[in-house]
C-alpha cells in the first residue's frame, strides 16, 4: 500500500498478509481445516501441493512429524483450550532432520499453527544465563544504574551488537537512556527519534508482543494464501512470524541494522519503553529463548514501578505535611493570606515551584521568582478571560498565552486553581524556564518523495547524524502528586474560607436575589420541562399500544418513552441540588450503620453484587442530617458500586473512623478510578468522566453530595487512580 503523510498512523500493520520467512504459518477453522497458510509452505514439507486450501490438517500432520501418533495437532489444541496455550507451547516437531518450535494460538474462531527453527543463531544458551544476568541488573538501588546494568547484561546474553533502552515520553517520542554497544559503534545514548519512527499503532501491539524479532531485514516475506472468497484478511496483532512494516523495514535498512529483537517494558500496564536491539547481521533467536527474555522485561518493569512509586510516595508525603500544615495555620490564624503566605511553611511547599501568587480579597501575595505587577495584571486578565475551568495547568504558557514570551525565565509553567471566579481570586503556581537542548537522531521532520503520479510518499530518513534542537518556554512538567496536592489544598482553602467568611463574603442582598433567582430557576424546570415531558412520554405510551406497530417504530417509541424518563430524572435531582441550599438543617446524632447497610443491601440486589464484595468497618455516630445524610452515603456508596462492577473480583470497603475532632467516613473502591485530569472537577455539576462509557449517571450526584457536605461544615475529597479505584474521604466535625 502506499503510505502518505495522512495515513502512516493508519498503516494496518496488523494485518500484513504476509510472514517472515524463516518459518510457515498454517491457520485451522474450528472443524481443524486449513484456511489460511503460508506460501512457503512447500519450502519446509517437501512433496506438500502448493495450495492445501480446504485440507483437514490431518492430511498434514505425517509430514510434519511421522514420529507422532495420529491426530496429534488436534489433541494438542484441546489440551490448550484446556490448560491454556502457554502450557503447551512451544512443541518440538521434527520435520526431516531438523527440530522444529510449533507455537499455537487462538484467534475469534481460528487456530494459528506457527512453525520455527527450535535453535538461535546466538550459540548463547538465553534461558541458562537469565537468572544470572537479572541478579546482575539488580545490584544496584538507583534506576539509572539499574538500566545501565540491564543493557550490559542483555548484550552478554543474546550476543547483539546494540542493546539500548528506549523509554516513551509522554508525546509518543522516543530516547535512548540506556545504551551497551561493540567498542566499533558509534555511541546512541541521549539520542531522540520521532513518534512517527514507533507510530501508535506500533506501540499498541508491544503491548500484545513482550517480544518482537526481526531476524533478517533483507529476507523476502512469505504472503499468506486464503480462499479468493474469503474477504477477511487475517489478524496476525499476537503472531511471532507477523511480518514488519516495509516502512520499518527501510528505516532498518537505512541504519544499517540487518536484524532487531524488542523486549517490552510497562509502567502500570502502560508501556514505557523497550529493550531495543539492534545487530548488523542476520539473527534468529527460539521462541523459548526469547520466552525467557520476557521474564529481564518483567523483572526491569517491575523495578520501574517500584522505584517511581518510591519517589512517588516521597513526593506524596512531602506536599502532605506542607498542606496538613497549611490546614492547621489557616484554621488557627484570623488571616487566611498569613496562613498562607507569611510562615515558615508556604504555597511554595505545596508543589516543587519557583514562585507563587495568591489573589485574594482584592490583593495579590507573592512568593519566590513571579512576573512582575504589570505581567500579572495582564496574565489575570488572561486566566479570566480564556481559561473556564476552576483548574488549569501547563508546561509550555508561552504557546498558550503568547505574551508569557516576555516573562517566560520566571513563568513558563503554571498551575492555577480558582478561589472565586466572580472575585478574581486565585492560586497560581509558576515555573521557571526549563533550557533543553534536545539531540535528534537525524531530522525529525518527516520527509517524502513525490510519485509520478504526484502522491507524497512517506520515505524513512537516510541521516541519522545527531540534529541538535533547542527548547525554550517550558518548564519541568506538573507531576501527579502536584496535581492531587494542590487539589487538596484548595478543599481546604475553600473549607477555612467557608468556616471564616459569613457576612464579609456574601453581601446579604446579593444572596437573597440568588435565591430568588434559584426559585424562578426550580419552578421553571418543575412546571414549563416537566408538563411538556408528561405529555411526550403519555402520547409514547398510547402509541405503542398500537398492535400494528412495525417493530422498527415500537424501538424508536420505546426510545422516546426512555428518553422522557431520563429526562425527568435528570430534572429531579437538578431540584434536589437547588433546594439544598435552602433546606432547613436539623442537627440530631444520626447511627449511620443501618442507613449504610440499607443501602448496600439494595445496590446489591439492583447491581447483582456477589457475597462480600462490599464490606462495611467500623461506623460511628455522627452529627447532621439524617435525610440529607442518607442522600450522601447513597450517592457514593452506588458510585463505588457501580464503578468497580466489573473488577475481579469486586471490593468496596466502608469505614468510619473518629480522630477526636471529627468523623471521617472512607469509601474504597478498585474500580475505574478517575484520571488525573478530571480529579479537580469530579464535584462539578454535571461533570462526567470520559471512561464511564454506557454506566448510568447524570453527572449531579457529586455536586449534590458536596453540597450537603458543606451545609454540614464537613469537608470532601478524593484520591484516585486511573484503573487503580477510588477513595472518598467525608469528614464530618464533632458539634
Amino acid at each position: 500500500m502506499k503510505i502518505d503523510f495522512t495515513n502512516c498512523d493508519r498503516e494496518p500493520i496488523h494485518i500484513p498478509g504476509k510472514i517472515q520467512s524463516h518459518g510457515f504459518l498454517i491457520v485451522i477453522d474450528q472443524d481443524f481445516i486449513v484456511r489460511y497458510h503460508s506460501e512457503n509452505l512447500s519450502d519446509y514439507l517437501k512433496g506438500l501441493p502448493n495450495v492445501i486450501l480446504g485440507q483437514p490438517v490431518s492430511s498434514l500432520q505425517p509430514l510434519i512429524d511421522r514420529n507422532e501418533p495420529p491426530e496429534y495437532i488436534s489433541n494438542l489444541i484441546v489440551l490448550g483450550k484446556t490448560n491454556g496455550f502457554q502450557q503447551t507451547n512451544p512443541f518440538n516437531a521434527h520435520i526431516g532432520s531438523k527440530t522444529f518450535h510449533l507455537i499455537i494460538s487462538s484467534f475469534d474462531k481460528y487456530y494459528a499453527l506457527e512453525f520455527e527453527p527450535s535453535e538461535s543463531d546466538t550459540g548463547n544458551d538465553i534461558q541458562r544465563q537469565v537468572g544470572r544476568s537479572i541478579s546482575e541488573m539488580l545490584t544496584d538501588r538507583n534506576l539509572q544504574k539499574i538500566l545501565n546494568n540491564t543493557v550490559i547484561q542483555v548484550k552478554k546474553v543474546i550476543g547483539y551488537d546494540r542493546v539500548m533502552v528506549y523509554r516513551f515520553a509522554e508525546d509518543g517520542h522516543g530516547e535512548v537512556v540506556a545504551e551497551a554497544h561493540n567498542p566499533e559503534l558509534e555511541s546512541w545514548l541521549g539520542l531522540h527519534y520521532p513518534e512517527s519512527d514507533i507510530p501508535k499503532q506500533a506501540r499498541e501491539l508491544y503491548k500484545l508482543n513482550h517480544t518482537r524479532l526481526i531476524a533478517d531485514v533483507n529476507a523476502e516475506p512469505a504472503n499468506v494464501l486464503t480462499e479468493a472468497d474469503n474477504e477477511t484478511p487475517f489478524d496476525m496483532s499476537c503472531l511471532q512470524l507477523r511480518a514488519v512494516s516495509p516502512i520499518h523495514i527501510q528505516y532498518l535498512k537505512n541504519m544499517g541494522v540487518a536484524s532487531s529483537f524488542s523486549i517490552s517494558l510497562f509502567y502500570k500496564n502502560e508501556l514505557w519503553g523497550l529493550i531495543a536491539c539492534h545487530s548488523y547481521s542476520p539473527m534468529f533467536i527460539d521462541y523459548r529463548s526469547r520466552e525467557s527474555a520476557k521474564l529481564i522485561g518483567k523483572v526491569l518493569s517491575s523495578s520501574l514501578e517500584f522505584k517511581q512509586d518510591e519517589e512517588d510516595q516521597q513526593l506524596h508525603d512531602k506536599f502532605k505535611s506542607a498542606v496538613d500544615e497549611l490546614t492547621k495555620l489557616m484554621l488557627k490564624d484570623n488571616s487566611i493570606e498569613d496562613a498562607l503566605t507569611g510562615h515558615q511553611i508556604t504555597l511554595l511547599d505545596a508543589v516543587s515551584a519557583t514562585g507563587a501568587v495568591l489573589v485574594f480579597e482584592n490583593q495579590i501575595f507573592k512568593l519566590g521568582r513571579v512576573p512582575n505587577d504589570v505581567q500579572l495584571t495582564g496574565l489575570l486578565h488572561w486566566l479570566k478571560t480564556n481559561i473556564t475551568d476552576s483548574f488549569y495547568y501547563t508546561s509550555k504558557l508561552p504557546s498558550a498565552y503568547h505574551d508569557a514570551a516576555f516573562f517566560k525565565d520566571v513563568a513558563s509553567g503554571i498551575m492555577v486553581t480558582t478561589l472565586s471566579r466572580e472575585m478574581g481570586e486565585y492560586v497560581i503556581w509558576f515555573k521557571a524556564e526549563q533550557l533543553q537542548t534536545v539531540t535528534w537522531a537525524g531530522n525529525p521532520e518527516k520527509t517524502g518523495k513525490i510519485e509520478s503520479d504526484g502522491t507524497i510518499t512517506l520515505s524513512p530518513r537516510h541521516s541519522f547524524e545527531a540534529w541538535s534542537q533547542t527548547v525554550t518556554g517550558t518548564s519541568l512538567k506538573w507531576s501527579n502528586e502536584e496535581v492531587k496536592s494542590v487539589v487538596r489544598l484548595k478543599s481546604e482553602i475553600m473549607y477555612a474560607i467557608n468556616q471564616k467568611a459569613g457576612a464579609i463574603r456574601m453581601l446579604n442582598e446579593k444572596l437573597k436575589q440568588a435565591y430568588e433567582e434559584l426559585d424562578t430557576f426550580s419552578f421553571t424546570i418543575s412546571h414549563d420541562l416537566k408538563n411538556p415531558l408528561s405529555s411526550i412520554k403519555s402520547f409514547a405510551q398510547i402509541l405503542m399500544r398500537d398492535p400494528d406497530l412495525k417493530p422498527q417504530t415500537l424501538k424508536v417509541l420505546e426510545r422516546i418513552n426512555n428518553g422522557a424518563n431520563r429526562m425527568n430524572n435528570m430534572i429531579n435531582e437538578v431540584l434536589d441540588y437547588s433546594r439544598i441550599g435552602r433546606s432547613d438543617l436539623v442537627l440530631n446524632e444520626v447511627d449511620v450503620k443501618p442507613i449504610i447497610i440499607d443501602h448496600v443491601n439494595e445496590l446489591q440486589l439492583v447491581y447483582d453484587v456477589q457475597p462480600g464484595a462490599v464490606i462495611i468497618g467500623d461506623t460511628p455516630k455522627i452529627q447532621g442530617d439524617a435525610v440529607m445524610l442518607s442522600q450522601v452515603f447513597a450517592n457514593i456508596i452506588s458510585n463505588a458500586v457501580k464503578y468497580s462492577a466489573k473488577a475481579s473480583p469486586q471490593k468496596v470497603l466502608i469505614e468510619g473512623k473518629d480522630t477526636g475532632s471529627e468523623v471521617v467516613y472512607t469509601i474504597t473502591d478498585n474500580g475505574l478510578g478517575i484520571d488525573i485530569k478530571h480529579l479537580p472537577r469530579i464535584f462539578e455539576l454535571f461533570n462526567r468522566m470520559d471512561n464511564v462509557g454506557d454506566i448510568e449517571g447524570s453527572g449531579v450526584g457529586l455536586a449534590i453530595v458536596k453540597r450537603i457536605i458543606e451545609k454540614h461544615k464537613g469537608k470532601i475529597w478524593v484520591d484516585s487512580e486511573l484503573g487503580m479505584g477510588s477513595t472518598f474521604h467525608i469528614a464530618f466535625p464533632k458539634q
